[in-house]
């Protein structure tokens, strides 16, 4: 009878580094187009949740909308930016 040894390699998955979507307080842009460019571009963003993102830009200049993976964030960057609003990502 042999003996066989069966060794498992450890696959150690890096977790993709993420990245924070922000917006940016303008004055050019109307509320109601900032809530529904919010909410057309990042899937699943509520009313409520645009209005306090909105809100928050307009209040204190600058608002996280979303913490995502790099790809995602600058999609989503550049479709706020295509809708007429001042976006930018940086590294959480």
């Amino acid at each position: 009878m042999s003996t066989e040894t069966i060794q498992k390699t450890n696959t150690v998955r890096k977790i993709a580094p993420r990245y924070r979507v922000l917006l940016h307080n303008d004055d050019f842009n109307s509320m109601e187009h900032v809530v529904q460019s919010l909410m057309t571009v990042v899937n699943g963003l509520t009313q409520p949740q645009a209005v306090d993102i909105m809100m928050e830009a307009h209040t204190n200049g600058c608002a996280l909308v979303i913490t995502c993976v790099q790809e995602h964030a600058e999609f989503y960057c550049e479709g706020l930016k295509m809708k007429g609003l001042t976006s930018t990502i940086e590294p959480e």
